[in-house]
């Protein structure tokens, strides 16, 4: 009798789900947070388009492979997913491909998963952009990769600990739209008149200011094993990019230099599940990493600048995690809202104007910019009058990440950041999708590269009002429910 009722406790209790397995009494009931890291290769073939320039730019050779890169964390109840992928961007529908996939395998929820672009110009291409356009097997190979690259980290989930801290990096950033001296001709690819330049030039004697701020915040989330062995990193920088590449060659630009570098200094490499670090393009769409109202620098090699850069941010980074404080359990919660934006589509004579340029350039491809935007122009013809972007925001304890599918402009990323409930906050563009430049009102009235109606930039003039106020919204949601 003892034996069977031995028996039948046994069977019950292997019929209990998720029953905690203790060794001691003190340890039952024990909150468990866990984390999980991988990358995935996402390098294009040799002879596919490159996004990032105006002419179409075919792929010679791959420098350094590219990669989706991710974090998954886990506290029990809720998981999140933090894919950043080495792409200049990349569609809203490739991801969604990629969610659902991964949804599948790890049952984490799609509204969990935040996926995003780096930015990098010389990663293979994911949108139709100016002049380029993506190889369908490609698209196809990256909604799996960047699915792959969810399921590996969730396969690699182990009891961690995380902490954060926010480092200053001055040195790296610089506003690239420039207000210019009285008088100075500024004609856009329309015909109209801007009253700001992008890039206007070192040395240009028409300079006048920058037409706003920076951000050299530089957040960085750190997670470990319980015994301190670094597992991933999540950095975040308000650069748009870095560049000096070979003629058509694969980079992930500063963005997979720091991660090699991460490593380097965190003695990480070697592992047996190997350490990720991750850095993610915060709002940096008017952003750039030229000094316009300083000397002309030194000429850098092929690589080179963009190895400084990355060593530069590196070394802040290194900084800020020598003084982190771990935690060992922290609580995770998510929020997710569609929105709807109208699209700034040509009007009549704007359309008649920008055929009649494309008529007359020599066909296929456009080569100054006014045929450039009077193809685009024509593109924009066939845009639905609305379109849906999704928006994010993330709690990771008392931190707070945002994601909006466009290029923000820094002034939209630091109001967020000063006006957030919870601190930090920062905040990943080009995620879940790609939407175009993100330019305030302000920046619409002052016209500018940014602004010029495109399929790099279409929203309506208030989107960013109206996309701000609903991160606040998810924002203060997530403050409201956090226990």
């Amino acid at each position: 009798m003892k034996t069977s009722l031995y028996a039948l406790f046994s069977m019950l209790f292997l019929l209990i789900p998720n029953l905690p397995m203790a060794q001691d009494a003190g340890s039952v009931g024990k909150r468990i947070f866990r984390a999980g890291a991988a990358t995935s290769n996402i390098t294009p073939e040799i002879g596919t388009s490159i996004n990032g320039n105006m002419q179409n730019v075919i792929i010679k050779s791959v420098h350094d492979d590219t990669h989706a890169r991710c974090i998954v964390l886990d506290d029990g109840q809720t998981r999140l997913a933090i894919v950043v992928s080495d792409l200049c961007m990349v569609s809203r529908e490739v991801l969604d491909k990629a969610k659902h996939r991964a949804h599948e395998m790890t049952k984490i929820p799609v509204e969990n998963m935040m996926m995003s672009a780096t930015h990098t110009h010389t990663g293979g291409a994911a949108c139709s952009v100016f002049n380029s356009d993506p190889d369908k097997k490609y698209l196809e190979f990256l909604a799996s990769r960047i699915a792959d690259a969810v399921i590996r980290a969730n396969h690699n989930l182990a009891p961690a600990r995380i902490g954060w801290g926010v480092g200053n990096e001055p040195s790296q950033v610089f506003n690239r739209r420039w207000k210019m001296k009285p008088g100075t001709p500024m004609m856009n690819p329309f015909g109209k008149q801007d009253q700001v330049k992008m890039n206007p030039g070192i040395g240009n004697p028409n300079n006048l200011e920058p037409s706003g701020p920076v951000d050299p915040g530089l957040p960085i989330i750190s997670i470990q094993t319980p015994d301190g062995r670094p597992v991933a990193m999540l950095a975040n920088y308000s650069l748009h990019y870095v560049g000096g590449t070979g003629a058509g060659e694969v980079s992930a630009d500063y963005y997979g230099m720091f991660a090699n570098r991460m490593q380097e200094l965190l003695n990480a490499g070697g592992q047996n599940i190997p350490f990720v670090a991750i850095m993610s393009n915060g709002t940096s769409g008017n952003i750039n990493n030229v000094n316009f109202g300083g000397k002309a620098p030194a000429r850098y090699q092929t690589y080179e600048k963009m190895r400084a850069v990355a060593d530069t941010i590196a070394a802040e980074a290194y900084k800020v995690y020598q003084k982190i404080e771990y935690k060992d359990w922290i609580s995770l919660a998510s929020r997710q809202k569609e929105i709807s934006l109208r699209v700034r589509k040509p009007d009549a004579n704007e359309l008649a104007r920008a055929e009649d340029i494309v008529s007359r350039a020599k066909q296929p491809i456009m080569t100054s910019m006014e045929e450039i935007y009077a193809r685009e122009t024509i593109f924009m013809k066939d845009y639905p009058n609305d379109v849906s972007l999704i928006l994010q925001a993330f709690r990771i304890g008392d931190l707070a990440i945002t994601a909006v599918p466009c290029e923000m402009f820094v002034e939209i990323g630091l109001d967020l950041k000063k006006k957030s409930p919870f601190k930090p906050t920062f905040s990943i563009s080009l995620a879940n999708g790609y939407n175009g430049y993100l330019p305030t009102p302000e920046h619409h009235q002052l016209g500018g590269y940014e602004t010029w109606r495109a399929r790099s930039s279409y929203l309506e003039v208030d989107a960013s009002v109206k996309i701000s106020k609903s991160l606040f919204e998810l924002l203060g949601q997530l403050k409201s429910a956090q226990k």
